[in-house]
């Protein structure tokens, strides 16, 4: 039986390096070669504290991370009939049912039985093959990297987000968080036509890297009064659109404060604490609107597309490449929060 080297994680803040059996792909699925896997915030949580949000890693057994994956097709089922052998694809991690209401009504990212990629029970893909279903594998264009392709994932959340706000051309953004959904929000803000876009962190790798990519303002929450800056940024109007990206209770809490009269909040990250105080009241006063996002939905061919139009530049997203054997290392330096480390991703060949 052929091998293959996988990473798993052995308990919080550990990751081991074994072999297991590379995968026959069944009917409908193509083995894809992988070459590169993204370490996501949800990644980093099971791995230094054994959970995020409601998910829990059974610790009693090795488990393996990662689902921003992407690769090259190198073996096909015999029902498969749009990909081929030399295809490179971009993975969309989560296989739904297509048979429940969200499914039939196309909002498939809320499927109760969707089968995802490390979300526990399901193993993840920090392997150097994994067979996956044809239809949720995505081709890449000849202009678009497997290291692009593994950041389509992310772009796909920051790109429902600015769907679900319903960003429009001109409009004052501002967005709390500059991680990497931050930036891929801020990306996909930009490509729906947002005017003025500010950004908020405390890292100025992160707020460098922000203006690098098309920021109008970029704030550290150190050195000021974020929004004292913002309401004079936006001459006491407050922003058509607030995106919290950074699940920070905190700024979430700040929300309120931010949007314009009749604008939008759209909560994008993931806070660890599930109940959070919050100003109703200003919510109310605004006639504001807030949206929510979990995943995306209906969102990987048009993201890649951008991609590969020059509409949206992911190469200046991923800071830091660690090959497979040096996993550790990488989230280690993700969990100790290097200041210079935006995103991190693992070179798996």
């Amino acid at each position: 039986m052929a091998m293959q080297k996988a990473a798993f994680m052995r308990g919080v803040d550990n990751m081991i390096i074994k072999e297991i059996p590379i995968p026959e792909p069944e009917a409908d699925q193509v083995l894809v070669q992988l070459e590169y896997v993204g370490i996501c915030g949800s990644d980093v949580h099971y791995y230094h504290s054994g959970r995020c949000g409601s998910y829990v890693v059974d610790q009693s057994q090795d488990y393996m991370l990662g689902h921003e994956c992407a690769g090259t097709v190198v073996k096909a089922g015999k029902d498969v009939k749009h990909l081929a052998v030399g295809d490179r694809v971009a993975l969309e991690p989560g296989v739904t049912c297509g048979k429940c209401e969200f499914c039939k009504t196309g909002r498939y990212n809320l499927c109760p039985d969707v089968v995802f990629l490390a979300t526990p029970p399901v193993q993840g893909c920090y392997e150097e093959y994994i067979a996956y279903p044809e239809n949720m594998c995505f081709k890449l264009p000849d202009n678009v990297s497997t290291k692009e392709g593994c950041l389509i994932e992310p772009l796909s959340v920051g790109f429902h987000a600015a769907n679900q706000a319903d960003v429009k051309v001109g409009d004052t953004v501002v967005i709390l968080g500059a991680g990497c959904i931050g930036l891929v929000t801020l990306l996909s803000a930009k490509a729906h036509g947002a005017g003025c876009i500010i950004v908020s962190d405390l890292e100025d790798a992160r707020l460098n890297k922000a203006k690098e990519l098309g920021a109008t303002h970029a704030l550290n929450g150190k050195n000021c009064d974020v929004l004292a800056e913002i309401k004079a940024l936006t001459g006491g109007r407050g922003a058509d659109v607030v995106f919290e990206c950074a699940g920070s209770p905190f700024t979430i809490a700040q929300t309120p404060s931010i949007v314009a009269r009749g604008g939008t909040i759209c909560l994008v990250g993931l806070s660890a604490q599930e109940e959070i105080n919050y100003n109703f009241a200003q919510i109310m006063d605004k006639e504001a609107t807030i949206k929510s996002v979990f995943r995306y939905r209906n969102i990987y061919p048009k993201a890649i597309a951008a991609v590969a139009s020059g509409s949206i530049q992911l190469d200046g997203i991923a800071t830091h490449e660690y090959d497979l054997d040096h996993i550790k290392e990488g989230f280690d330096e993700v969990v100790r929060g290097r200041s210079d480390l935006v995103k991190a991703v693992i070179k798996i060949r």
